[in-house]
């Protein structure tokens, strides 16, 4: 049973991939956010480390949607995924919007000194949960596959 679990096409590993991805990425945002923000707080390194594997978790549970069902259009990886990362990154942003701006302006002195333009809106982050949600897409669905074949586990 674990073993048709980890076969693709599998719904299951696509999750397991997602949160995988979104973890390793959330770790690295963990380890670096110091460096660049020396005064962020524990709770949000960690928010952060766990935001992305959550993340990750929804865009593997999303991937059983290829077509849309009401306005009956197509919904490819590319789509799809980049849309619910810049979504979910657009809510974070709400919740945490001062965090979010203390974290651009430190982003933007650290990129000052290395000549870096400057970019100080918050909401630069929903273009960073799109690239985000874009990589996990692609590795989601490149390991796992996608669509109506994932749901092959609950038919037993």
């Amino acid at each position: 049973m674990l073993s048709d679990a980890l076969t693709p096409p599998s719904l299951t590993l696509r999750i397991g991939i997602g949160k995988l991805i979104g973890f390793v990425i959330g770790a690295l945002g963990f380890v670096f956010l110091p460096y660049i923000a020396p005064e962020s707080s524990m709770m949000l390194r960690l928010g952060l480390l766990l935001w992305y594997t959550t993340l990750g978790a929804i865009i593997g549970v999303f991937g059983v949607y290829t077509h849309h069902p009401v306005i009956n259009l197509p919904l490819p990886w590319w789509f799809r995924a980049p849309l619910i990362g810049g979504w979910m990154n657009f809510v974070l942003v709400l919740f945490a919007y001062d965090q979010f701006a203390y974290l651009m302006q430190a982003v933007t002195d650290w990129g000052a000194t290395l000549g870096m333009g400057t970019l100080t809106s918050p909401f630069w982050f929903i273009g960073e949960g799109a690239l985000i949600g874009l990589l996990m897409g692609w590795g989601c669905t490149q390991l796992a596959g996608e669509g109506r074949e994932l749901m092959h586990e609950t038919s037993r």
